[in-house]
């Protein structure tokens, strides 16, 4: 009988791990029917989409109530397309502001769920644990630590490992990199990785380019790629560059972060999926978060966890620097890199610290993993 599932995902990462996704269900199903929310990756990996959440995706309280009702308009008419449609199942992937409202209205509805990459449930305590316990059908997690915190009697969670171990593919080598872009094959390359959202990169992008200005004028070899998102403007960029009028060596990538990361001796980050992406490529980083100050003042209360990278989550420990809403600044990123890079100790431990990091996100295969596991539950 021919399947008709509903995929839905809401940002950059997402909608790659979901385009995956679907092309491993699609080798189960040959004529299964996709709809949806994604992007780009999803709508060419066949599905049908209702509508691109990641052109309003935003980060913290304060921006998520600036686009309620845009966020609304799209969740009203989701959920009237799912009862209408009557799916197989919902898979949601990732993006809790949307997927835990909708998993609600879904249960109301009796339609069975899927969620593919939890919430980050450990940051923000037991409530949402037992939420999703009463409201999902089956939580495909990314890390053991998570099964673990799901794992009570009947509820049906697997860890199927992280799907970045396959997205993750240099196609060149740093050389071949480097020599694309007209840069010399010389260290320090720094990678300038500002994130995936528009409101991340007018926030983190000012501080990672003042950044560069004091890491260049204290190594005048220093030379910068600044790795674009294929989700945010490229006139972002430009504005950014523009008004910091940088005087030192860069380059913008479009939409190639893996090879920029591949290329660069250290990176400087915005807080999210990108540093995994660093990590299983193996390369010491710097961490950046900074968000609006009132949702920087009501997360301090919520978050329960005393790490924000998601590297040094994994690990256990504080393994890369993080530098927080005021700490995320141009001097203080230009220290942590002087710290880094003039000590070749800490370069050496990190490397391994990040080989672990890499060991603990399981092995290839996530996608196939995921997708088997969502068959047994359709059966």
């Amino acid at each position: 009988m021919e399947k008709t599932l509903v995929v839905i995902a809401g940002e950059a990462s997402g909608d790659l791990h979901a385009s995956h996704l679907v092309e491993e269900l699609k080798a189960l199903y040959p004529t299964a029917r996709f709809y949806g929310l994604g992007s780009e990756k999803m709508r060419a990996a066949g599905v049908t989409l209702w509508h691109d959440l990641t052109q309003i995706a935003v980060v913290g309280f304060v921006e998520i109530l600036r686009n309620y009702g845009r966020f609304k308009r799209v969740f009203d008419d989701t959920l009237g397309k799912i009862v209408a449609l009557r799916p197989d199942a919902v898979i949601l992937v990732d993006y809790p502001g949307f997927n835990l409202r909708l998993v609600r209205a879904l249960k109301k509805h009796g339609i069975r769920t899927v969620y593919f990459i939890s919430p980050q449930v450990w940051a923000w305590g037991r409530g949402r644990v037992r939420f999703i316990r009463r409201h999902v059908d089956l939580m495909l997690v990314l890390f053991a630590f998570e099964e673990t915190l799901y794992r009570d009697g009947a509820f049906n969670v697997t860890c199927v490992g992280h799907p970045l171990l396959d997205a993750v593919r240099p196609s060149k080598t740093r050389q071949q990199l480097l020599a694309d872009v007209g840069f010399e094959d010389r260290p320090p390359v720094v990678g300038l990785l500002p994130g995936s959202r528009e409101r991340e990169v007018r926030s983190l992008l000012p501080v990672m380019l003042g950044a560069a200005q004091r890491i260049h004028k204290k190594y005048p070899r220093a030379q910068f790629l600044v790795c674009r998102a294929a989700t945010v403007p490229r006139q972002f960029y430009k504005d950014a560059l523009d008004a910091a009028a940088p005087e030192f060596p860069y380059k913008i990538l479009d939409d190639d972060t893996a090879n920029g990361i591949q290329a660069s001796d250290v990176v400087l980050v915005a807080s999210g999926t990108a540093t995994l992406e660093t990590a299983i490529l193996g390369r010491p980083m710097i961490i950046l978060y900074k968000v609006s100050l009132l949702t920087w003042l009501m997360a301090k209360l919520c978050i329960r966890i005393p790490h924000i990278g998601l590297v040094n989550v994994v690990a256990g420990k504080k393994v890369v620097p993080e530098l927080i809403q005021f700490d995320a600044n141009p001097n203080k990123v230009a220290a942590a890199f002087a710290g880094l890079w003039d000590d070749p100790g800490q370069l050496s431990a990190t490397r391994r610290a990040l080989a672990g990091v890499k060991a603990a996100l399981g092995a290839p295969g996530a996608s196939r993993r995921a997708a088997q596991s969502i068959a047994s539950f359709l059966a």
